[in-house]
């Protein structure tokens, strides 16, 4: 095996974050192990990275993507934070199971991470391994790339790699690396590090690092940190608007995992919603629905205000001047997200005329009747989008609900509506084929390619489910099986965290 330190060009490293103190990180290498072999590379996002996909899927980048190898220019890094973990604060948390290789710039120009996730311990692994399992892996793989396929902000996959090694769990399972990408790790949670340490240098230079960062315009006016906390809020209103759109559960909305670049981060004991209850967990570690689907929106504010705290000694000299920016900003996320809920929900039903008064109620009434008739949400809405074109898509998505005449009586009023607005048919149905996706990653699939993968080391279930994600708005004849419910003995009623 290679040495560690031999010179591998694999990536243009330019690695912003690590020229920050010390004290913003550990540096850290990541743990080789036995036998690393490909799983799979994701060669779009390689190329749109100005990666070589030849070199990477070579031995030399498989060792790199395993942590077996160091890529020349990589300065590997495991960044300190802090979070609130189901309302509890916990000082010091930090990257235990993952190292940030370094960072690259893409075709877009865009700045992104590179990181290995399940590399090895580091200095806040709190007695872990730092090793992933195979099955968390493939799921953060299956549901990150099919999140970018919906349009949702999200990290991303680029490779997924087996280490011919077992890791301890319940019961052992096949160890796996994945090499994630991200605009970047920076949460929440590691301003409250610093807050917690009384480190208002930190707090600032990481303010600083984020605004020339991901936020260039906030440097533009006068009070530059509120423009920062402005902007994340407004754009985490927009995130979790989307991830309400599809019928999305994070389960775990802990500061920890809220990116301050405002992408959907830590796909863990996460899924999709299939017959639709607001009150709906997946999370096995959440037992009392702090992180439920319809709790979201107002956990998602709760975050924003614990950050909203650490930048107050940015916000202004005087701490009652201060408190009442914060509160002013914080307070933004109800109108911010309520607007791109509204827009998105009027995508949804084919209103090209919003009317913001009375459309979210009508979708409002649609969801309450869903609810109450174990209407599946991904096919209710993607009904809709035959519902608004013909009498027998209509009748179709009535049948989605135990009692039918529950849809007849809403239908007849939401046909009302478009009928008042006129515009072309043909272009609403486009619309809303655009905003109701066809396939989802649904729970019941996920875990058929995981026990295929885990089981039976056969990853071609994986690689289909995979391809058919990456067209989700698409009806993909002959794949109709990928796009329905689970029977009743396929449902999954708990999803569990990859540690």
């Amino acid at each position: 095996m290679s040495d560690p330190t031999e010179a591998a060009p694999v990536f243009d490293f330019d690695n912003s974050y690590a020229r920050l103190p010390e004290r913003f990180y550990s540096r850290t290498l990541p743990t080789k192990v036995a036998s690393p072999r490909l799983i799979r590379l994701n060669k779009d996002l390689a190329r749109h990275l100005k990666l070589d996909t030849e070199l990477l899927a070579s031995p030399k980048g498989v060792e790199i993507l395993a942590g077996n190898r160091i890529a020349s220019g990589s300065d590997p890094l495991a960044m300190a934070y802090a979070g609130h973990q189901f309302g509890n604060f916990v000082p010091q948390l930090g990257d235990g199971r993952a190292i940030l290789l370094g960072e690259v710039t893409g075709r877009d120009g865009e700045r992104r991470d590179i990181q290995l996730k399940g590399s090895g311990p580091t200095p806040f692994s709190r007695r872990g391994d730092g090793r992933a399992a195979l099955g968390p892996v493939l799921r953060e793989y299956i549901l990150s790339e099919a999140f970018f396929a919906l349009g949702i902000p999200t990290t991303r996959a680029l490779a997924a790699v087996t280490t011919g090694e077992f890791v301890y769990r319940d019961p052992p399972a096949p160890g796996a690396v994945l090499t994630r990408v991200a605009a970047s790790h920076i949460r929440a949670g590691t301003f409250q590090y610093f807050a917690a340490r009384g480190d208002a240098e930190a707090i600032q230079l990481l303010a600083d690092h984020i605004i020339a960062r991901h936020y260039p315009q906030a440097a533009l006016v006068p009070n530059r940190y509120l423009a920062l906390l402005e902007q994340v809020i407004a754009r985490q209103a927009a995130l979790i608007s989307q991830w309400m759109h599809v019928g999305f559960i994070h389960g775990v909305m802990n500061t920890d995992n809220m990116s301050i670049a405002g992408e959907t981060i830590d796909f863990g004991p996460c899924a999709f919603i299939d017959a639709y209850h607001p009150g709906t967990v997946f999370s096995s570690i959440d037992q009392m629905g702090r992180y439920a689907y319809a709790n979201q929106p107002r956990i998602a504010q709760w975050n924003l205000t614990r950050l909203a705290e650490t930048l107050l000694p940015l916000l202004a000299e005087d701490k009652e001047t201060a408190l009442a920016l914060a509160q002013g900003a914080i307070n933004g996320f109800g109108g911010c997200y309520e607007a791109a809920y509204a827009g998105g929900f009027a995508r949804k039903l084919g209103l090209l005329q919003p009317r913001p008064d009375g459309d979210v109620a009508l979708g409002l009434d649609l969801l309450e009747k869903m609810a109450a008739n174990e209407a599946d949400f991904t096919l209710t809405f993607r009904g809709l989008c035959d519902a608004a074109w013909s009498a027998d898509g209509l009748a179709a998505t009535g049948r989605l609900f135990k009692d039918a005449s529950a849809f007849d009586d809403w239908a007849i009023r939401w046909r009302q509506r478009l009928d008042s607005e006129g515009g072309d048919a043909r272009a609403r149905r486009e619309m809303m084929r655009a905003a109701n996706p066809a396939f989802i990653a649904r729970n019941h699939l996920v875990e058929e390619v995981i026990a295929a993968a885990v089981n039976g080391n056969d990853f071609a279930p994986f690689e289909a489910l995979l391809k058919v994600l990456a067209r989700p708005f698409e009806d993909q004849p002959g794949h109709e099986r990928f796009s329905q419910p689970p029977t009743p003995s396929q449902v999954v009623y708990q999803t569990f965290c990859g540690t």
